[in-house]
């Protein structure tokens, strides 16, 4: 991983943005500025409505769960250590990953919106702000993206490695809205927390490897 990655000054810069980011949509669900919206995208997405498109979207909001995101969690744990024999990276997906589940978890308790009564596909308990869901799938995709592009050597394969990832995050993110148990702002919440998150952490990182290669840390 190059030295220059992230430099503390982007770091900083883009901490400040997402908290930002983060404070507006918290503001507006507040103030109700964006009720409107959220309720648009809804009527826009369940308008699309079949028994078919049901089942796969219940199949992509199984595939974002925390049962399974704990296990990919632990299968690309074991993948960086084993098979790319990267202890650092290693680490730093699993705990980067845990820390996103414990942190969607605290904001939820923070905040304990409840959850729409539009329309419901599915039946869930607790709150809605931020999406768990969509915190997890952004950064188990991202971290997937982040960690295995300088292994990937081809155009092709990074470009299919980007393509899945914005995939998987865009459609467990729609399934949450399409089955009525989260508000868009829960996704863009949610989508936003997790990006300060994974801004905070690969910052950390990479300046953790750098002090390793300047010999002030032994692996």
């Amino acid at each position: 991983m190059k030295e220059s990655a992230i430099r503390p000054s982007v770091a900083i810069i883009l901490c400040i943005v997402f908290g930002g980011a983060f404070a507006f949509i918290v503001t507006a669900i507040l103030s109700d500025m964006i009720g409107g919206f959220d309720r648009s995208v809804i009527d826009a997405i369940q308008g699309l409505e079949t028994s078919w498109l049901t089942s796969i979207m219940l199949a992509f909001t199984f595939i974002g769960s925390t049962k399974v995101v704990m296990l990919l969690t632990i299968a690309g744990t074991v993948l960086l250590l084993w098979k790319f024999r990267s202890r650092s990276e290693g680490y730093f997906f699993f705990f980067t990953m845990i820390g996103t589940i414990i942190l969607f978890q605290a904001l939820k308790l923070i905040f304990k919106r409840p959850r729409p009564e539009f329309h419901r596909l599915a039946e869930v308990g607790g709150y809605s702000f931020p999406s768990g869901h969509a915190m997890m799938a952004f950064s188990l995709y991202v971290l997937f993206t982040y960690l295995l592009w300088r292994h990937i050597q081809s155009t092709a394969g990074r470009t299919a490695l980007v393509a899945f990832a914005i995939f998987m995050f865009v459609m467990i993110s729609a399934s949450r809205i399409y089955l009525g148990v989260h508000y868009p702002s829960d996704i863009l919440g949610g989508a936003i927390a997790s990006a300060f998150w994974l801004t905070l952490t690969a910052f950390l990182f990479v300046l953790s490897e750098k002090r390793k290669k300047r010999g002030l840390v032994q692996d």
